[in-house]
């Protein structure tokens, strides 16, 4: 990449080094991620419920500012007043979107599909670089390509109108920029990797992602203070981060005073979590990521003469009631959902329990390769590999308290494909060591 020294053990020569560049993959995997949206016609959302499976809550929010209510109905237009039930940045972006091409048409959804798919593609290069600065060249080609055309990557930026995709391409790229910070991978020793403006682009990427999805936040710490161990001269890099510190802190500020105004209490990010927490733990709950909803006619006039605060609030008590009154109901049901999250959500038996079965089993080797090829770079202690230790261990750990579905574990996925290439490229190569003359085509495609 230009600007980018990175070391790479000694390799042959690539017989086709445009393959192997980063901008080529990016562009091959925007061009399939469009090509399936218009080939499937996945922009034509069926219009059943008002359009809800259209964006959910946050094209609600985004129409409602449309019909001059403000950020607020989540669910339906008109009474249920303001909210915070989701952050402010996808749904303005789909605010934009319904302005420029209609609320609820099928232009609009092409057209956020392929800001989506623009979102997905663009997280290739990050893959990339994080394999090349931990790993090597190898791995980072193997692990940009399945990035860029493996069907369940894909499915995110071409099917879900959610922030899913854009909060990943965030959290890819903070890797990216912690480990440039650190030096990791890089030929020669800079004098100042961290200067003044990678920690202010620090702070705006993570208050980009906590105004996308907040939960990743608790990841943002231990990010911050594994750079700053990283710095040559520790009074001038803890003044940076102190400074990157107040940038984040100025770029929330607005959102959070919008909520104190609105509200009249302390909302910082996102006010939904009593609620979820209530639902992932009412009686009756299996732990599993569908089947309770506030979108129901009771709970919607509830929600609406309550208010959402109220609503909340009430919920949340509500909540921790229950799981003061079953402890151990609790326990099981977080210990499922860890489960589900690393091994994927039962689907409702529809179409065919095989797919099902098969769905299943796909998921879980997934997240299986991953975690082993996360054990073996820590063994062989791998740059990063304590911090990728880390987000592995505290990006999921909200929702096991709430629900877990599929898409929650989107934004490691780019971690777990690093991961599972440096798996299987570790058993090639030993493999490679015992047998030489067995190898020959595997190495012609590595490279």
């Amino acid at each position: 990449m230009p600007g980018v020294k990175i070391v790479h053990p000694p390799e042959r020569a690539s017989p086709n080094t445009r393959l192997s560049e980063p901008w080529f993959v990016f562009v091959a995997a925007l061009l399939v991620r469009l090509l399936y949206t218009a080939i499937a016609r996945t922009y034509r959302v069926p219009a059943y419920d008002d359009h809800f499976a259209f964006g959910w809550e946050m094209a609600r929010i985004a129409r409602s500012l449309l019909a001059g209510h403000g950020y607020g109905n989540p669910f339906i237009l008109g009474g249920t007043g303001p909210t915070a039930w989701v952050p402010p940045i996808y749904p303005l972006l789909i605010a934009g979107v319904f302005k420029a091409f209609g609320v609820y048409t099928p232009l609009a959804a092409w057209v956020l599909l392929a800001i989506q798919c623009f979102f997905s593609a663009a997280t290739a290069p990050a893959v990339y670089e994080i394999a090349a600065r931990c790993f090597n060249r190898r791995v980072a080609i193997w692990s940009a390509w399945i990035w860029a055309l493996y069907p369940t990557i894909i499915q995110y930026g071409v099917r879900w109108i959610w922030e899913t995709t854009l909060t990943t391409l965030l959290f890819a790229w903070v890797l990216v920029l912690a480990l440039r910070m650190r030096g990791i991978g890089e030929q020669r020793a800079s004098s100042d990797r961290q200067t003044l403006a990678r920690w202010l682009a620090f702070a705006a990427l993570w208050a980009a992602i906590g105004l996308c999805n907040p939960s990743l936040l608790l990841f943002l710490p231990v990010c911050g203070v594994w750079v700053l161990l990283g710095a040559q001269d520790w009074r001038r890099g803890f003044g940076r981060a102190v400074a990157s510190g107040l940038l984040f802190l100025v770029c929330l500020a607005p959102w959070t005073v919008r909520n104190w105004r609105v509200f009249h209490a302390f909302v910082p990010i996102r006010g939904n979590f009593g609620v979820e927490l209530y639902l992932g733990n009412v009686p009756g709950a299996l732990g599993m990521g569908w089947g309770l909803s506030v979108a129901t006619q009771r709970e919607l006039r509830s929600y609406a003469a309550m208010g959402e605060l109220r609503y909340v609030q009430e919920h949340k008590q509500m909540a921790f009631a229950n799981i003061r009154r079953n402890p151990r109901e609790f326990m099981e049901l977080s210990l499922k959902r860890c489960y589900f999250f690393w091994a994927s959500t039962p689907h409702p038996l529809g179409k065919s329990a095989f797919l099902e079965y098969l769905r299943e089993v796909h998921y879980c080797f997934w997240s299986i390769a991953g975690l082993l090829g996360l054990a073996l770079a820590l063994r062989r202690r791998v740059p990063a590999a304590g911090l990728f230790a880390v987000a592995f261990f505290l990006l999921p750990l909200i929702y096991y308290a709430v629900t877990v579905p599929p898409r929650f574990r989107h934004p490691l996925e780019p971690l777990i494909t690093i991961l599972t290439v440096h798996l299987f490229q570790s058993a090639r190569s030993r493999h490679s060591t015992l047998q030489p003359a067995a190898t020959t085509s595997v190495d012609a495609l590595a490279r």
